[in-house]
């Protein structure tokens, strides 16, 4: 059986990376999507190991001394990561993984697991991504002015990325992921492998 891969999708705030992940998962239920560790309390109708996996501060300092994250960060007081025990599990099962993480926490997984598979998410432009960020109607003019100044410098790592995909539609964008995943498993360290066997 083959082995999964990790997809690391990264981009922008605002740029859609949700809603392709979203019709990813949707139209391939092997796809495996990494849920986060957290130290913030659970919202509403969170459950625990479906939306995030909570721990106390405590506990998420003792996988940090264990090194059983992928890559973590702290975010307005709280403590976020990517715990590794269930990508294992997944790529062992022959399942694909698909992290969406920050830039920062890209660069972690890549020092960590060389053969991630990192593919940026870009919009068609600055202005329509300056257009979505508005349309959601989330935040004020000063936040969404800070999200586009922080895109920005992001967008300089992007180069850096195996694969770049402009979200101009989400049925663009996820045809063209669909297509990275495939090339993936068609690398000849993978397909001999499988004659081999």
């Amino acid at each position: 059986m083959r082995r999964g891969k990790t997809f690391i999708i990264c981009g922008p705030s605002g740029v859609g990376k949700g809603t392709v992940v979203a019709r990813l998962l949707a139209s391939d239920p092997t796809l495996y999507f990494s849920v986060s560790a957290t130290t913030r309390a659970p919202r509403p109708g969170e459950q625990d190991g479906k939306h995030y996996h909570f721990l106390t501060m405590e506990q998420f300092e003792q996988w940090i001394a264990e090194d059983q994250f992928l890559e973590h960060a702290q975010f307005v007081g709280n403590r976020y990561g990517t715990p590794q025990l269930y990508v294992d599990k997944a790529m062992e099962q022959g399942r694909d993984v698909l992290l969406d993480i920050e830039i920062q926490g890209a660069e972690q997984v890549h020092r960590k697991r060389p053969d991630a598979v990192r593919i940026y998410v870009a919009p068609p432009s600055w202005a329509e991504l300056e257009r979505r960020l508005i349309g959601r109607g989330t935040e004020d003019m000063e936040r969404v002015r800070s999200r586009l100044e922080r895109g920005k410098v992001e967008f300089a790592a992007a180069k850096d990325f195996d694969y770049f995909v402009i979200n101009d539609t989400v049925d663009h964008a996820v045809s063209e992921i669909q297509a990275i995943m495939a090339a993936e498993h068609c690398r000849p360290d993978e397909r001999i492998t499988l004659i081999d066997q």
